[in-house]
């Protein structure tokens, strides 16, 4: 019997978006675990991933920063190149505009879309065309949301990128099954992160949001780490093409 083993002991991570809220979470979840860790960010806010690189290195690992726009597909290409050899790639960068349907902008529409699904797949591509070469197997996690399994209002950019993510997720699972690729995904629910506070301060928001999740509160970046070491360890080595959601049982309703 072999037991479940959620060490990631010579395993090199790459983290989209990492400065702050859960892609700093992940990052520094997976280091925890063992694994060497290349975070990315905006080219404007790459001096801000300064404490992440901090907290990674406080667990004993190595830590880089390197500047990523996911909605170039040449970006994508160019990271993949200087990043080198990735076990383990979580796409967390992301974006949302909130606009009630009938206000939604084409500019807005195009971030969102390009930030969470176009820019998610072409980074997804240049590193499993990585993964695949070696001939090691990996591990990609998408981190998508509730919102690509429900809908939620002001939210139509948004829930249709994570949408097409989740789906995304399982037609790679299906292509890269036979390279020992596993491809999955996190579908949290509504986290408090430096961004969203202000959002959650408002109590009207505040109790709508709490009276929808069966566990009566939203959740914190802590509530949704175990999914990324777990999904990105052994443990995980035969679950492909699913998405986990961590979202105190909202989409069970």
């Amino acid at each position: 019997m072999n037991l479940p083993n959620f060490s990631l002991n010579g395993k090199t991570a790459l983290v989209t978006g990492a400065s702050g809220g859960l892609g700093q979470g992940f990052a520094v979840a997976l280091a925890a675990s063992g694994a060497d860790i290349i975070i990315t960010e905006l080219p404007s806010k790459l001096e801000a991933t300064q404490t992440t690189l901090e907290l990674i290195r406080a667990q004993g690992r190595k830590a880089i920063a390197l500047e990523l726009d996911v909605q170039s597909v040449a970006a994508c290409r160019h990271l993949a190149e200087v990043a080198g050899i990735v076990d383990i790639l979580v796409n967390n960068a992301g974006v949302n505009r909130v606009q009630w349907a009938e206000d939604v902008t084409e500019e807005n529409w195009d971030l969102v879309l390009d930030t969470n699904l176009k820019g998610a797949f072409f980074l997804t591509q240049a590193i499993g065309k990585g993964m695949i070469t070696r001939k090691q197997g990996g591990r990609i996690i998408n981190i998508a949301s509730q919102n690509g399994l429900i809908g939620y209002y002001q939210r139509a950019a948004y829930c249709s990128a994570k949408a097409g993510l989740i789906n995304q997720t399982r037609v790679l699972a299906l292509e890269w099954a036979k390279h020992g690729i596993t491809v999955n995904a996190i579908a949290p629910t509504f986290v408090l992160t430096p961004l969203t506070e202000q959002t959650f301060s408002q109590p009207d928001i505040k109790a709508d949001l709490e009276g929808r999740i069966p566990l009566g509160r939203i959740a914190t970046v802590d509530d949704i780490l175990g999914a990324c070491v777990f999904l990105a360890s052994s443990a995980a080595g035969f679950i492909t093409g699913h998405t986990l959601a961590v979202d105190g049982g909202w989409t069970a309703i």
